[in-house]
């Protein structure tokens, strides 16, 4: 959703729309967490208290005027202070999102803070993160505690013995802030089970965000054929379907398809993903793209994919949280789990961090029919296929046989299948 579609919704709204995104995503209980907005009038809508937040209305948001005055059908939030104490402090952010996913309960309950280098697009959504003392929820002492952190300079705050609040601009930064902080977590948690995450330096960061292209020429006449739209369509569906099944998250992820002949069509850069639009796709073609339109900073990558493989019709670029343990790691993904996995993927290779901007990237060369998948450490995983459906269904793959692979790790050591099990396999499938 565009922040000028988003500034058309009435707060409460806008409440039920992310609350029901966290709800369905498991980011939240039936009973915790709390969002609010702070509007240009200086009132404040926040979610209410001992309501259940899997079937809230709008009409159950309740709104703590400037003055004091509370409107609505319920309590608010027990922790509608530290929201409000949030706003004093910081004029600047007009919404906060608190709740307790486990991953980030996790961080508050050891008493530590995620180190958010380990990832270009998370340093850059997160930034670093503040961490707040302790105090009994709903009193004074812990508005301060928290507030005092968002003074400081950070918009995102580690609770301690709590969970997590952020706070942004909007609801939906907020939302995407939070969502992130929470993949940021899982992702340092699943990495620590089979290794030590590698952490990027700030100068990796600027050089890596240095050699992204800027430079996008555009097209003079833009065709939106039957077949173009059909693929619009495509793209759109598997975007959101990837976002619902935790493939995918709202800052990042790139889908691309061949449209004809080396000509595709490509999400863009700075869309909310699971609300991506028909419009927000961006078309490709001789290198120039739909004028007024910012591509994915990859788009240059899935033009050279396409170039070099005519049989390659579809890629994703992304971060599951499992591949990515082990992109954060640099531990290699040994496939050889299950027939399924092996038969899909057969290798997946690691590339270096940045190499998927570097203007003679290894990656096309890397990717092929029999290796359609590559991890780029520190950064996303990209999957290729010869139709959209099996590029996602190869992802699909990927992920199950890296979760397992981390949840074996408590189990005892892995035992892939044998050579002569793989001979068998290549012989009855290729």
């Amino acid at each position: 959703m565009s922040e000028r579609n988003l500034n058309l919704l009435h707060p409460r709204d806008q409440i039920i729309m992310i609350i029901n995104r966290i709800y369905k995503k498991g980011l939240t209980t039936t009973s915790g967490g709390n969002i609010s907005i702070m509007d240009e009038n200086g009132d404040m809508w926040v979610t209410p208290s001992g309501v259940d937040k899997g079937s809230l209305k709008p009409g159950d948001i309740m709104c703590v005027k400037a003055d004091g005055t509370i409107v609505g059908p319920h309590k608010p939030s027990m922790e509608y202070p530290f929201h409000k104490a949030i706003y004093v402090k910081r004029p600047d952010l007009k919404s906060v999102v608190h709740a307790h996913p486990p991953a980030l309960v996790s961080f508050s309950i050891v008493r530590q803070v995620p180190d958010t280098h380990v990832i270009p697009q998370v340093m850059q959504v997160c930034g670093p993160i503040g961490y707040a003392k302790y105090h009994i929820p709903g009193s004074k002492e812990l508005g301060d505690s928290i507030s005092e952190q968002f003074e400081g300079g950070f918009n995102a705050v580690i609770m301690e013995n709590h969970g997590a609040v952020v706070a942004d601009s909007n609801v939906i930064k907020a939302y995407e802030r939070f969502e992130t902080l929470e993949f940021c977590c899982r992702t340092l948690i699943n990495s620590k089970i089979i290794g030590d995450p590698k952490y990027l330096s700030d100068q990796q960061l600027k050089a890596f965000d240095e050699q992204i292209p800027t430079d996008h020429p555009q097209m003079e006449v833009v065709v939106h054929s039957p077949d173009e739209k059909g693929i619009r369509q495509e793209i759109r569906d598997m975007v959101r379907r990837a976002c619902d099944q935790g493939l995918m998250m709202s800052t990042y992820g790139t889908v691309s398809v061949r449209w004809k002949e080396n000509d595709f069509l490509i999400t863009p850069t700075n869309a909310t993903r699971w609300d991506l639009q028909l419009d927000d796709i961006v078309q490709i073609q001789d290198g120039k793209c739909e004028p007024g339109k910012i591509p994915s900073r990859s788009a240059w990558l899935h033009q050279k994919i396409y170039e070099q493989h005519p049989e390659i019709n579809a890629i994703i670029l992304t971060q599951p949280e499992y591949l990515m343990a082990y992109g954060v790691t640099h531990k290699k993904l040994d496939v050889r789990t299950i027939p399924e996995s092996w038969i899909f993927l057969q290798d997946m290779e690691n590339v270096p961090f940045g190499s998927h901007f570097v203007g003679e990237s290894a990656i096309p060369q890397k990717v092929s029919k029999e290796n359609p998948g590559v991890i780029i450490e520190n950064d996303s995983v990209l999957m290729t296929g010869n139709s959209l459906l099996q590029a996602f269904d190869r992802l699909e793959v990927a992920e199950f046989s890296a979760k397992s692979l981390v949840m074996g790790t408590s189990l005892g050591a892995f035992e892939p299948m044998s050579d002569g099990e793989i001979d068998e396999l290549r012989k009855a499938f290729f």
